[in-house]
């Protein structure tokens, strides 16, 4: 019983400790860099390093923060695993079941019982690519897409958004306009969610497109080759 105790009382001396050393690495990232909001700091089992979630990346310091480590990527020399991928992976998704899919344009390949997420800019090249030459290989799934139009890069994408949104038929206006470059021949005279769309990336941390969400929350950027997204599909159905 009494080494019991003893062991109860080390463990909770050093769980304070730890969280004590967190906090105190917490406050000196947020003192230098006040702009930044620090999500999270977690202790590493390699070399005293702490990992600091912030900005929607992980950087590495030491309890004085005596040195910075950003985009690095830290890797078990043993198991090769990428550890910062995997905790950045696991920091970064998404509840699904939270997103306002009504604000998106829904379309049902085969019988849809998968799920994905595109946030996508109508003027954005590999937005295109990725419909016509990936998710067109994909069955089985039903894809919401968020009109995501980023204004510096694309001037014009607001307006195409708008038109595409308030057709009477959103998917067929989003298939004419990926697959034929063909706008509806209406006017953009409804409510188009685009600003809640805008305040909904900025929340995810969606900062560029195309960006897919799956149904276990994580997430792939970019336009990737079809069997990649087939298998995070699957996997995703798994869960």
């Amino acid at each position: 019983m009494f080494k019991q105790l003893v062991g109860l009382v080390l463990y909770a001396a050093f769980t304070t400790l730890a969280m004590a050393d967190e906090a105190g690495v917490k406050k000196a990232v947020e003192a230098a860099y006040p702009k930044f909001k620090v999500e999270s700091v977690t202790k590493t089992n390699y070399g005293g390093l702490y990992e600091v979630f912030m900005g929607g990346q992980i950087i590495y310091t030491d309890e004085k923060m005596s040195f910075l480590i950003a985009e690095g990527r830290l890797v078990d020399p043993k198991s090769k695993k990428d550890i910062t991928g995997e905790r950045l992976e696991e920091l970064t998704k998404i509840d699904f079941s939270s997103l306002p899919l009504e604000q998106a344009i829904k379309v049902v390949k085969g019988n849809g019982s998968r799920k994905l997420v595109v946030f996508s800019d109508v003027d954005c090249p590999y937005c295109k690519r990725l419909e016509q030459n990936e998710l067109s290989n994909i069955s089985d799934v039903t894809v919401y897409t968020f009109l995501y139009p980023i204004a510096q890069l694309h001037p014009e994408a607001a307006a195409k958004s708008k038109l595409i949104w308030c057709a009477t038929n959103k998917a067929k206006a989003w298939d004419d306009w990926i697959f034929h470059n063909q706008l509806p021949k209406t006017t953009a005279n409804c409510d188009v969610p685009l600003e809640r769309v805008g305040e909904l990336a900025k929340t995810l941390g969606v900062t560029s497109t195309p960006t897919l969400i799956f149904s276990d929350g994580k997430r792939m950027l970019g336009a990737q080759p079809y069997k990649e997204i087939e298998r995070a599909l699957i996997a995703a159905n798994k869960k």
